[in-house]
């Protein structure tokens, strides 16, 4: 069966309606639904965080594990899920992806201390490491016929947008009316029908491959390198940058990723292709992706705390506050993939960081004063217009000039990048904003003053980055030539999530 997908897709033909699984459109109805699932997951805990700061008693560096925790697993499993998936059985690795998904839900709403509920978030995101690039294989494997698979992944991408967008709504309504728990508890169920349903649906598969090999060495290093960073920055907010409590964290996680470096350069199958970066323009494209990840993350964690600590908003309104940003998101996608054929990935990373970047500017102008529609509106509407825009040409340029073997492996290193980025970022705006806040406090200033100058410092910090990243993708993007087609980007070799994905 696996020979026949694998003629199958590379040809890209239309099948018959007799040849086509009539289970395929349920089977992505509950997939589509695990994903939904998951990216709530990601912006659905950013509005909940005074609550649960209150609740668990947190301090403002330890709550950051809350979203650092997820991304770090998330991110640094992500690239060893999908091949482990394409060795062992993309059904079976999905099923366990969302059964651990499910557990870790349920331990992190009945979280009794901080310690559980950051475990649980780890658990989290090693849960969507394994379920989600499953899930995206398996799709594109149930739609061979080239136009219901477009359509299929449409869908697929519209409601994993659709998630992001309500997530912070939905976290305010459920904070504000019921418990912060609920939003991780409201998953279970939802993982329960999907692991019920889906053995029904969909048959297993393997891809066929002379090497059975899985690059355990380089998941552990990647992983526990940035994890250790992480750490590091984290407990710069509480010690000087020369305590053992810094120092040690941040060289044994720098080293841990120089031999990744080395590991991954002489491993027959390595998790991560060192000459893959050997492309400049895929190199800058996802380097400019974990500056934006930085920014989102920064942006959410810093803009809520701020929002509810300091104009006392409740979390309903926070998260109606949130509803322009996706609106913006929209906008910007559809600018961009409209405009992006003609004047070429080089011009929209730098215009749309450039909007974005001056948004994050503006917004690190936040007083105890500030109002909705007057100060924080419009710095939304810019920073979330240029981020949208920036997508689709991100996604471009992290497939410049990649063989067919390697569309998968572009997807599958920026989405790293991506959870990555934004955990490294994070990290690092936390302890700024941190380390500002308590120094202003040592003097006599005020709380509420302190925080928000704190905040402000670390939101201009994420903007000046966001102006770098414009410069770096003038300086290294090409223009309009030498990239794929958007009827290439469409081939079965580049519609898969994940590296290693040889159907």
């Amino acid at each position: 069966m696996a020979e026949t997908e694998r003629s199958l897709l590379s040809q890209g033909a239309a099948e018959s309606d007799v040849d086509a699984d009539p289970r395929r459109w349920k089977a992505l109805g509950i997939l589509a639904l695990v994903q939904f699932m998951i990216v709530i997951d990601i912006t659905v805990v950013n509005v909940a965080l005074p609550s649960i700061q209150r609740a668990l008693h947190f301090s403002a560096s330890g709550l950051a594990w809350v979203v650092d925790g997820y991304a770090l697993m998330a991110g640094g499993l992500l690239l060893l899920g999908g091949r482990v998936g394409d060795l062992f059985g993309r059904r079976r690795l999905f099923l366990i992806g969302a059964a651990l998904f499910a557990v870790a839900s349920l331990t992190s709403g009945l979280a009794q201390n901080s310690t559980m509920l950051i475990l649980s978030r780890f658990g989290q995101g090693t849960g969507e490491a394994l379920a989600s690039p499953a899930a995206l294989a398996l799709v594109a494997l149930l739609f061979l016929d080239a136009k219901e698979r477009t359509k299929a992944l449409g869908i697929w991408s519209g409601i994993a947008g659709l998630g992001g967008t309500l997530g912070v709504l939905l976290s305010g309504i459920i904070v504000n009316y019921v418990s912060w728990r609920w939003i991780f508890l409201i998953n279970v169920p939802f993982a329960l029908v999907a692991i019920s349903l889906i053995p029904r649906l969909v048959d297993e598969s393997k891809a066929e491959t002379t090497s059975r090999r899985i690059d355990i060495p380089g998941a552990v290093l990647v992983t526990g390198g940035v994890l250790a960073i992480i750490s590091g920055l984290l407990a710069a907010s509480r010690h000087s940058w020369g305590s053992p409590q810094v120092v040690w964290p941040l060289v044994s996680g720098v080293a841990a990723l120089l031999a990744l470096v080395a590991v991954e350069s002489h491993t027959r199958d390595p998790l991560i292709p060192m000459t893959f970066f050997s492309n400049r323009t895929r190199l800058s494209a996802n380097l400019a992706t974990g500056v934006q990840a930085s920014a989102m993350f920064g942006f959410f964690f810093l803009l809520t705390l701020y929002m509810q600590g300091v104009l006392h908003y409740s979390p309903l309104k926070t998260g109606l506050g949130y509803v322009p940003f996706g609106i913006g998101i929209l906008v910007g996608i559809t600018v961009s993939t409209k405009i992006l054929e003609r004047v070429g990935p080089r011009v929209v990373i730098a215009t749309a960081y450039t909007i974005g970047g001056t948004g994050l500017l503006l917004l690190g102008g936040i007083s105890v004063h500030g109002g909705y529609v007057a100060h924080l509106l419009p710095t939304i509407l810019m920073l979330s217009f240029g981020m949208g825009a920036a997508f689709p040409a991100l996604g471009v340029a992290a497939l410049h000039e990649v063989s067919r073997e390697d569309a998968g492996l572009g997807s599958g290193v920026q989405n790293t990048m991506l959870q990555v980025g934004g955990a490294l970022g994070l990290a690092i705006l936390v302890t700024l904003a941190v380390r500002r806040t308590s120094s202003l406090v040592a003097t006599g200033t005020a709380a509420d003053v302190a925080s928000t100058a704190g905040y402000a410092l670390a939101l201009r910090v994420a903007a000046f980055a966001m102006f770098a990243a414009a410069l770096v993708g003038l300086a290294l993007v090409p223009g309009r030539k030498r990239y794929p087609t958007a009827e290439q980007l469409h081939t079965p070799a580049s519609i898969k999530a994940e590296p290693g994905e040889e159907v």
